[in-house]
């Protein structure tokens, strides 16, 4: 690693009062609850099933509104628990980049992220899935509902929050504070996100595992976890508003 590198992403360890032994049962905890789950399904789903002309959906497909709500509140607990987590430890949200002190340069950065990302993202997903390696992934909820543009709200926020607060921000900085290096802090966060996206096949956990590397990299030099909160919000909303939009009009659809 170069002096400029090590100077970017910060060489020196965050502090806390907490023992690395309490460190390490907490973010296993948290991740059990979290995302550790969705990893291991996705595994068993890309190893069970062709990719090919195989179709998954990324959005809940019920039909009731009641439901939906339900999985969005619920699915939002892991984000409460890492916040009271580090209020219990005599700490901010700040610790996580999640204060409100740079709303302004947190969405400029957040938009010009999804802008690269975004386009990126797109074109590694068309080239999976022509190429045989990917499945059709279906990113909305049911079309034809009064609550179905509000659902897609919800269920990008919800991914942005749960994804960006505890795979990116709170995993870092625990990390960070058992002293992991800075590489060994993005390799592990940005696995971890690529392997509950292997449901989708080999291009969505290549396409998520880039990301993941990028977004590492940018909140070890940023200290702050917005931007890749409104960037991801921006994609997956993107996502579903394109598909509701021209589904059944784009031929890769």
């Amino acid at each position: 690693m170069t002096a400029t590198l090590r100077e970017a992403m910060g060489t020196e360890t965050d502090t806390t009062t907490l023992d690395r032994r309490t460190i390490r049962g907490e973010i296993l905890v948290v991740l059990a609850l979290s995302v550790l789950a969705s990893a291991a399904y996705a595994i068993v789903s890309l190893v069970s099933a062709p990719l090919k002309g195989v179709v998954v959906e990324s959005a809940s497909q019920n039909p009731l509104f009641a439901n939906q709500l339900i999985g969005f509140v619920f699915g939002l607990a892991p984000v409460a628990l890492v916040i009271h987590l580090l209020h219990r430890d005599g700490e901010t949200v700040g610790a996580i980049g999640l204060d409100r002190s740079q709303v302004r340069r947190d969405v400029g950065r957040g938009a010009l992220l999804f802008a690269l990302v975004g386009s990126i993202g797109l074109g590694i997903y068309i080239l999976a899935v022509r190429s045989g390696v990917n499945r059709f992934v279906v990113p909305a909820p049911p079309p034809g509902h009064w609550w179905t543009w509000p659902t897609v709200v919800m269920n990008a926020s919800g991914a942005a929050l749960l994804e960006e607060i505890v795979v990116l921000a709170y995993l870092i900085t625990r990390l960070r504070q058992l002293a992991w290096s800075p590489w060994a802090v993005i390799a592990a966060s940005a696995v971890l996100r690529a392997s509950y996206h292997l449901y989708q096949g080999w291009g969505g956990f290549v396409g998520n595992l880039l990301m993941g590397a990028l977004f590492a990299f940018l909140f070890l030099r940023w200290r702050r976890a917005w931007p890749f909160v409104v960037c991801h919000f921006l994609v997956d909303f993107a996502a579903a508003a394109g598909w509701l939009l021209s589904h059944g009009h784009v031929p890769w659809t």
